[in-house]
């Protein structure tokens, strides 16, 4: 068997390992697919999210939910990945015979399974409270892939992150981190309605980006800013998670190789 094919079947090891634990723990999967959904309600009918849009508040507040998602997705990569490194398991992974790399694979692919999941969800409950997309199926699907883009990048800065905190605990400090991150942005209020410094740092946000990109293909209201940013946002959505990746992907592999010495 050439060495590729080798890769290729230890990261579905991996990745059936993930699967697996899912199976065994099915209250964890529910909680990380319910939480987006309960975000979303509690948005669309107790906080009010939309402000200062001209149009369907719940069409512009949909898609800025599924970016947030991808964003949060975060927070159980770390956890996933802190909690084997504490339990040894990792150590015992990279004692086999087996490709090192396949290890962080196994985590990506499983995550990725459950971000597309949770689109999935997030987006039939935002379809029941009114949500529509209006620019055709190959559309929606580019707004998907973005998506996933953005969940990816996420998904090896939580990898990085996780190794170098090494413990679960260690994890809260990034949390506490994170939510910030994801209000300031515009997935719930457009930029006009900001002070204008944070409206202009608000539009370059990663997510602001996606989320904006995402309204954009499904034809669904924006901000209506006159910045570059603005006026750029699929380029935006492509390029930001692009740089994020050629930053925290090697760093993470590079971690990753250096616990073995």
């Amino acid at each position: 068997m050439s060495a590729a094919m080798w890769a290729v079947s230890d990261s579905w090891t991996m990745t059936r390992r993930e699967l697996a634990r899912w199976a065994r723990q099915p209250a964890q999967v529910v909680v990380g697919l319910a939480f987006p959904v309960m975000l979303l309600l509690m948005f669309t009918y107790l906080v009010g999210g939309g402000r200062g849009v001209e149009g369907e508040a719940v069409e512009y507040l949909v898609p800025g939910m599924l970016a947030l998602t991808m964003v949060f997705g975060l927070e159980s990569t770390m956890l996933a990945v802190t909690r084997d490194l504490e339990k040894g398991v990792v150590d015992r992974f990279r004692s086999m015979p087996m490709v090192s790399g396949a290890v962080l694979v196994g985590r990506a692919v499983a995550d990725m399974l459950q971000s597309a999941a949770a689109l999935l969800v997030t987006g039939v409950v935002g379809y029941a409270v009114g949500w529509r997309w209006h620019d055709g199926v190959a559309a929606v699907l580019g707004a998907v892939g973005l998506l996933l883009l953005l969940r990816f990048a996420m998904l090896w800065l939580g990898i990085l992150l996780a190794l170098v905190a090494g413990r679960p605990e260690r994890v809260q400090a990034v949390q506490i981190l994170v939510w910030p991150v994801g209000f300031l942005s515009t997935v719930f209020a457009v930029p006009e309605t900001m002070p204008g410094w944070l409206g202009a740092a608000v539009e370059w946000n990663p997510l602001s980006a996606t989320a904006a990109a995402v309204r954009e293909l499904c034809g669904n209201p924006g901000a209506d800013g006159g910045s570059w940013a603005a006026g750029h946002t699929q380029v935006l959505a492509l390029l930001w998670p692009l740089a994020l990746l050629s930053v925290f992907f090697p760093c993470a592999v590079r971690w990753f190789a250096r616990l073995g010495r």
